[in-house]
């Protein structure tokens, strides 16, 4: 046998060897089943589309993306358990939008929303709609103003959790309102509904699939909505921004990141795949009906996006003096 020979086969049998000897040593990934964390339980709208990019990746990754639901403590106990999980591609975390407001809400975290997650894409956002008591005398937003500005009692909101995007997006219309006001917390949208529907408060901003019902029995009215731009959703609603509040501009939002430290090259295929789930007619609709508007894009994008929001709402929590503990 040649030296030459003799020394290629030396070198990949030892090759060989130091291969056996690392766990997943040039493995394709993904190699075993993948967890994708909700924030929230079972039949919101976190876990509707968490479900559809679930059984999409499925199909497309040829590994099963379980769901696991972990809701609780404003999305922090769910945010902890994918920060603390080993960096390799299969545990992940479709957060929200509290995951971003939580460092100026609370005074202790046990991870960090821009430092301890690998951002991967933002799938969603949830536009909450200026919603009123369809007999009261206001049809637009700045006749709603008018009229709160005139009452001696100032503005009652209603909102389904303190420190919720619904609760801050209030907070920032009634100081770009210059309206005196109060921000009243209900559990959830249905108890803000009762209250609304019984003329105790004066509106609430909400998502538009909970309010429809109430909206086509004529006992709700719809004033605005609170994105950048109108949205397919609800296409008759016209901006907060449209109407004169340029800076009123919120809503929930869901996004996948995995813990930091994930490989580029399983960020950027699940990057891919997200994208492709979001450009799925069948997705599309059922989100629409559990009134999402998908967005999709890159890591970068939602890494900014999420730094925007940070930034933008602590300025608003400090404001309202808010705190959650």
């Amino acid at each position: 046998m040649s030296f030459h020979r003799r020394h290629f086969l030396q070198s990949s049998a030892a090759a060989l060897a130091l291969g056996a000897t690392l766990p997943g040593w040039a493995q394709p990934w993904p190699q075993r089943p993948i967890r994708l964390v909700s924030p929230y339980g079972a039949g919101g709208s976190n876990d509707i589309l968490t479900r559809l990019l679930g059984d999409f990746m499925t199909r497309r990754l040829g590994q099963s993306v379980v769901v696991e639901n972990k809701p609780g403590a404003g999305t922090r106990i769910a945010n902890e358990s994918v920060a603390k999980a080993p960096a390799d591609g299969y545990t992940l975390l479709h957060a929200a939008a509290p995951i971003a407001i939580g460092e100026a809400l609370y005074k202790k975290l046990p991870y960090d929303a821009h430092k301890s997650f690998s951002p991967i894409a933002s799938t969603a956002i949830a536009p909450l709609f200026l919603v009123v008591n369809a007999e009261a005398p206001y049809r637009t937003l700045q006749e709603f103003i008018a009229h709160l500005h005139r009452n001696p009692n100032g503005a009652t909101l209603g909102s389904p959790g303190a420190g919720s995007a619904p609760h801050l997006t209030a907070e920032l219309l009634l100081r770009a309102a210059k309206l005196q006001g109060l921000v009243v917390q209900y559990r959830g949208d249905a108890p803000a509904y009762t209250e609304l529907l019984a003329g105790r408060i004066d509106g609430t901003l909400t998502a538009i699939s909970t309010a429809v019902p109430h909206i086509q029995a004529g006992k709700l009215r719809v004033l605005g909505v609170a994105n950048e731009e109108r949205t397919p959703l609800y296409p008759q609603a016209p901006t907060l921004r449209e109407q004169g509040l340029a800076n009123v501009v919120g809503y929930g939002w869901y996004g996948v990141l995995a813990p930091a430290g994930t490989p580029a090259d399983v960020i950027a295929r699940l990057n891919a795949e997200i994208n492709a789930a979001l450009a799925d007619p069948d997705i599309r609709q059922k989100a629409q009906a559990a009134g999402l508007e998908l967005r999709g894009g890159t890591p970068q994008e939602l890494s900014a996006f999420m730094n925007a929001e940070t930034r933008k709402w602590e300025q608003i929590i400090k404001a309202a003096n808010i705190t959650a503990e």
